[in-house]
């Protein structure tokens, strides 16, 4: 089974930017979907963006105009470019990935780190 593992987490002053890597131990291409979420501290998990096999994307409010997903089937791994950041965007990203269009994720990362201070 496929294993994820994200890195590039960290603090950043507000309105600065951070990249976010989702590197998997084995090709991506077989999933048809995948995802970044994060969770603060006291909140539940939220889904930030998403990017399909055919790179269709979606992305959360609160993120839309700011962030960008891609994926990379060559290297096997998806970023997440994070620009103008808040505070309000300090959480753990953890990213996932499914085989199915619908449903649920089949395989999850650990958890990355950010943090949006001055």
């Amino acid at each position: 089974q496929v294993q994820l593992v994200e890195s590039g987490g960290g603090l950043v002053q507000p309105g600065g930017s951070l990249r976010l890597s989702c590197a998997a131990s084995g090709s991506i291409f077989r999933f048809s979907i995948l995802s970044w979420f994060r969770q603060a501290p006291g909140k539940q998990r939220e889904l930030v963006a998403r990017i399909s096999r055919g790179r269709d994307t979606f992305y959360a409010v609160p993120v839309n105009g700011r962030f960008t997903i891609s994926r990379d089937n060559a290297n096997n791994r998806f970023d997440l470019q994070m620009n103008s950041l808040k505070p309000e965007d300090t959480a753990v990203y953890t990213c996932a990935a499914r085989y199915t269009i619908t449903g649920m994720y089949d395989i999850w990362g650990q958890g990355t780190q950010v943090t949006v201070s001055s």
